[in-house]
């Protein structure tokens, strides 16, 4: 193969406030499971066409269900994450799952506020479809939560909006009663591995965490979103809650609910509602769905950052002899990954407030970045530290932005294109004549091609603190959707929503160079290859192309390369790893060979 995936650095959950996210951990090892719109990553799996709502593993750790908004159903392998099966044949379901227990029981919860109960002929065997096994009845509103003892006798119990849990005998499972001892709804319900049939008919409230856990040092009147019992500890507990912006844990010992321990991430964005066990470690996903790491003694907290949201930009750049990668997303977040050991973090102090639609790096070692909030910011990669002087407010929402030598930044906004020297706006071209969207400046710094939606690409030159049109135009085959210059300033290439990429020549006047076709649909980013010898190409396909400038025959595809959602930016660490990014939130890493 002339292309091999070589790391991938996935998305974080996808969150929303105020609804519960289940993150299944594996009661075998550290591996754990968690969603992002129609993505379940343990690894990158994609056979569901609407978002996953929930995820779990079986018993012994060899398998684990997906269920998802459109009603399917999906049982994966725990270690090689390969589809063993569907369960129910097109649809298990009619309407949404918003919860599923392994052994294999899921909950349809529908608008009209009930469900079915469906499970497979047996624990360890995993067949084709799923028998109905019963109807959930006794709750008024919708199932948050289900819960299956995993040996006989089966014992279901369920949780939902109307403050009440069910449960639930069988199989076939039939409703036996409900308890009201909740005044809000309840987000989540976990049965104990010691449960007895006598304390399941009795079913007497053991204790209560009221007083004990507001007094606690972690403790206050937020809802609780979720508690899990600990792995391999029948009587042991794990209990959270949330605090403003910061994360509260309570460990306990549910005879009596005496407090055992607490963890607390202190201050910040980590407030996780979901979670799961792994051995000793627990894993949490935050508000913003960063996942951390505490170790219950001692306190202790490794955040993995990341996006939860769609990547819109990426450029990469060395720094102090490691080659970082640097990306964007739809919520204004910028986080930068080591390239070789996947290490990451975000900028701190408070940056972009709404989309990043585009980033580069400066000559003087700074992450110049444009984005929907109308501000250009310059940040340092030493620091990487957002600083309030390093912002410049344009007058109209930018698209895209480029860099040069001598300190110029040039901004194509809408309906307005502006030229920055040091960090200060010193020109601009107010209403073009046609809507600009794309700019890239010549690695000489004396020429400016704007690519424009009307198919054409206009070029300038730069004269102290003004532009110049030079009253060249160069035509594309569509609206122009991204262009760049090779590394040595030779070429210019040039794509388009017309599924081109044109190559043209800068010593030859700008004359046409060479024409590549390839892609299916809509081409949305290109970039150049260091060896100025090759080019890539992402489109609306969700596929990369590796042009040889010399021969557009020769060229490396790379079929589907993110599955799920369209590629949208591409950059070269060396001449032989290509980086791209897409709206699924994940980053990837490829080797080409030619």
């Amino acid at each position: 193969m002339p292309y091999e995936i070589k790391k991938v650095f996935a998305s974080l959950p996808q969150v929303e406030r105020g609804v519960s996210k289940i993150i299944g951990g594996d009661p075998k090892g550290n591996n754990f499971l968690y969603t992002n719109g129609k993505c379940v990553i343990l690894r990158n799996i994609d056979d569901h066409s609407r978002f996953v709502n929930c995820v779990r593993f079986s018993p012994d750790g060899n398998r684990f269900a997906t269920a998802s908004a459109d009603g399917q159903i999906y049982i994966y392998d725990g270690k090689t994450g390969e589809k063993v099966c569907s369960l129910g044949g097109s649809k298990a379901h009619d309407g949404g799952i918003y919860a599923v227990s392994m052994a294999l029981c899921s909950v349809t919860c529908l608008w009209q506020w009930s469900g079915h109960i469906r499970i497979c002929s047996h624990p360890n065997r995993f067949c084709n479809y799923g028998s109905s096994v019963g109807e959930i009845t006794g709750h008024n509103k919708v199932i948050n939560s289900v819960d299956i003892k995993q040996s006989r006798p089966y014992r279901l119990v369920t949780g939902s909006d109307d403050n009440c849990a069910a449960f639930f005998e069988g199989p076939p499972f039939k409703f036996k009663f409900t308890i009201g001892w909740f005044a809000s709804p309840e987000n989540c319900v976990t049965l104990s591995l010691k449960i007895q049939p006598t304390s399941w008919q009795q079913m007497e409230r053991h204790g209560t965490l009221g007083s004990s856990w507001k007094k606690a040092p972690c403790g206050n009147d937020r809802p609780v979103p979720s508690a899990q019992w600990a792995l391999g500890a029948l009587e042991g507990g794990f209990a959270q809650m949330v605090s403003g912006k910061s994360w509260r844990g309570l460990l306990v010992d549910p005879p009596g609910c005496r407090l055992s321990a607490h963890v607390s991430c202190g201050a910040g964005d980590l407030p996780p509602p979901p979670h799961a066990w792994a051995k000793s470690v627990k894993r949490l996903a935050s508000r913003r769905g960063r996942l951390a790491c505490p170790q219950l003694t001692p306190p202790c907290l490794s955040p993995s950052q990341g996006h939860s949201k769609s990547i819109q930009c990426l450029t990469v750049h060395k720094n102090g002899g490691k080659s970082y990668i640097y990306s964007g997303s739809h919520d204004g977040h910028i986080n930068y990954w080591d390239s070789e050991t996947g290490e990451n973090d975000a900028f701190a102090g408070k940056g972009h407030t709404n989309q990043v639609s585009r980033m580069t790096v400066d000559e003087s070692g700074q992450l110049v970045s444009c984005s929907m909030d109308d501000t250009v910011r310059y940040t340092s990669l030493t620091l990487r530290d957002y600083s309030g002087q390093g912002v410049v407010k344009l007058d109209v929402q930018p698209k895209c932005v480029a860099v040069g030598p001598g300190g110029y930044t040039v901004v194509v906004c809408i309906g307005q294109i502006v030229l920055l020297k040091g960090q200060k706006k010193c020109f601009s071209i107010d209403n073009p004549g046609y809507e600009p969207e794309v700019v890239a400046v010549h690695p000489g710094g004396d020429m400016v091609a704007v690519g424009g939606s009307d198919g054409s690409v206009r070029l300038y030159s730069i004269l102290g603190t003004t532009m110049k049109d030079e009253d060249k135009l160069l035509e594309a085959k569509g609206p122009v959707t991204d262009l760049a210059y090779s590394h040595d300033g030779a070429f210019l290439a040039v794509c388009d929503a017309s599924k081109v990429v044109t190559v043209f020549s800068v010593a030859d006047g700008y004359s046409e160079n060479n024409v590549f076709y390839g892609h299916h649909a809509k081409i949305v980013c290109l970039a150049w290859s260091p060896d100025n010898e090759h080019f890539a190409s992402g489109g609306m396909d969700m596929m990369v192309y590796v042009w040889t400038l010399s021969d557009p025959e020769t060229r490396v595809k790379i079929q589907d390369a993110h599955r799920l959602h369209h590629v949208s930016s591409l950059a070269w660490l060396d001449e032989h790893t290509l980086v791209t990014t897409s709206h699924d939130a994940s980053v990837k890493e490829w080797t080409i060979t030619y």
